[in-house]
C-alpha cells in the first residue's frame, strides 16, 4: 500500500520541477533551501551575475498555485531590494488523477499544474 506524501514531500516534489526549469533556463544555483516555509528556496544567478530569490509554493489541486500572499510578498520584496536581488515566484499545483479528495501518493502518478516562473516586481508600490 502506498503512503500519502507529507507536506514536506509535496514541497520537495514541487522544488524538483522548478529546479529543472531554472536549470533549463540557464540559472546557476548559489543556495538551495528545501525546508518548508523557509524562503527563498533557491538563490540563483544568471549569466550577467544578477541574483534571483526564487519562492516555490506547492498546493493541492484544485487550489490555484499562482496565488500568493500579497502582504507577505511585500516584506520579502523589501528583503530582495536590500540584497539587490530580483524575485521569482513558482507555484506548483499537485493532485491525484483519481480525484481531488484523494492525496498524492509516493511512487504513483500525479497531476501537476505549473505555469512557469513569474517575475515579481520589486519596485515600491
Amino acid at each position: 500500500m502506498s503512503k500519502p506524501l507529507s507536506p514536506q514531500e509535496l514541497h520537495n516534489l514541487a522544488m524538483n520541477h522548478v529546479g529543472k526549469d531554472l536549470e533549463n533556463r540557464g540559472f546557476e544555483f548559489v543556495a538551495i533551501n528545501s525546508q518548508l516555509k523557509k524562503h527563498p528556496q533557491f538563490v540563483c544567478i544568471d549569466k550577467n551575475s544578477q541574483y534571483y530569490f526564487v519562492i516555490v509554493k506547492a498546493v493541492l489541486l484544485p487550489d490555484n498555485p499562482n496565488n500568493y500572499d500579497v502582504i507577505w510578498m511585500e516584506t520579502f520584496k523589501k528583503h530582495a531590494r536590500d540584497k539587490n536581488a530580483k524575485v521569482l515566484y513558482a507555484g506548483v499545483g499537485l493532485g491525484n488523477p483519481n480525484g481531488e479528495s484523494l492525496p498524492v501518493y509516493l511512487n504513483q502518478e500525479y497531476l501537476i499544474e505549473y505555469n512557469g516562473i513569474q517575475v515579481i516586481e520589486t519596485n515600491l508600490n
